[in-house]
C-alpha cells in the first residue's frame, strides 16, 4: 500500500497512460527493407536517439521525432525520406490508452486532482488525454516549458504553477530514464513506477512498483 495523501498525483503520459506506438510504427514503415535483428536495432537506436534529441535546447516535438529517424536512417543505411519521418509525428494524437487506464484513472480521480507532465506538443496531447477515460487537473506540456523531461525544469515549473513542494506529490511513470531518475534528484519522495516492461527496473530511485493504473488505485486504497 502506498501510505501517503498527494496534494496532487502526477503522470508522464506517452508510454505510462498513453500506449506509445513508435516501435510498432517503425516495424510497418520500415518493415519491407528490414528485418529480423536489423529492425530490432532499428528500433532500439530509434528510441535512443529520441531520448538524445530531447537533451538539449528545447525544438518543436516534429523535430525531435524527424531528427530522431534521419539520425536512426544514418546508422541502420536505411534511406530517409521526410515524409515517412513525418508519419511518426503525425500518428501520435491517434494513440489511445492501455487497457487498464480508464478504469484506474476514473478510481483516482474520485479522490484526487490528476496532472499530465508530458514531453508532448500542444497540438497533439489534448486529443491523447481525451482518450484515457479521466478528467484532468492540468496538462503541462514540454512546448510550454520550453525544455523536454528528463531534464529538470518540466518538473520545477509544475511545482510552480500547482503551488506545491516535491514532497506533496506523487509522481507516476513507467520510466526511470526520463522521468522517475529527475523526480528523485529533485526531491519527490512519492513515486510510483508501471511495470510497463519498456525499460528495466532501477530500484535506487525508491519507487513502488504497480503492475498498472487499476493496482496503482488498489494501491491507494480505491
Amino acid at each position: 500500500m502506498i501510505d501517503f495523501e498527494p496534494k496532487f498525483i502526477t503522470f508522464d503520459c506517452y508510454g505510462t497512460l498513453v500506449k506509445f506506438r513508435m516501435a510498432d510504427l517503425a516495424r510497418e514503415i520500415y518493415g519491407d527493407r528490414l528485418q529480423g535483428e536489423a529492425m530490432d536495432n532499428f528500433v532500439k537506436l530509434f528510441a535512443a536517439y529520441r531520448r538524445d534529441e530531447v537533451l538539449g535546447a528545447w525544438k518543436p516535438y516534429r523535430d525531435v521525432v524527424v531528427d530522431s529517424v534521419r539520425r536512426t536512417c544514418e546508422r541502420t543505411g536505411v534511406t530517409f525520406k521526410v515524409e515517412e519521418a513525418g508519419r511518426f509525428y503525425l500518428a501520435v494524437p491517434t494513440w489511445g490508452p492501455h487497457p487498464d487506464v480508464p478504469e484506474g484513472l476514473s478510481r483516482l480521480a474520485k479522490k484526487y486532482k490528476l496532472v499530465g507532465l508530458t514531453n508532448a506538443a500542444n497540438e497533439q496531447i489534448m486529443s491523447n488525454i481525451e482518450k484515457l477515460g479521466a478528467p484532468f487537473h492540468a496538462v503541462i506540456t514540454a512546448e510550454e516549458v520550453g525544455a523536454y523531461k528528463p531534464r529538470m525544469q518540466g518538473f520545477e515549473y509544475m511545482f510552480k504553477k500547482l503551488n506545491v513542494q516535491p514532497h506533496e506529490i506523487l509522481h507516476v511513470s513507467s520510466s526511470p530514464r526520463y522521468d522517475l531518475m529527475t523526480a528523485h534528484d529533485l526531491g519527490i519522495k512519492h513515486k510510483a513506477m508501471v511495470l510497463r516492461g519498456h525499460e528495466p527496473e532501477a530500484p535506487f530511485y525508491e519507487y513502488t512498483p504497480v503492475k498498472d493504473i487499476v493496482d496503482l488505485a488498489v494501491q491507494l486504497g480505491l
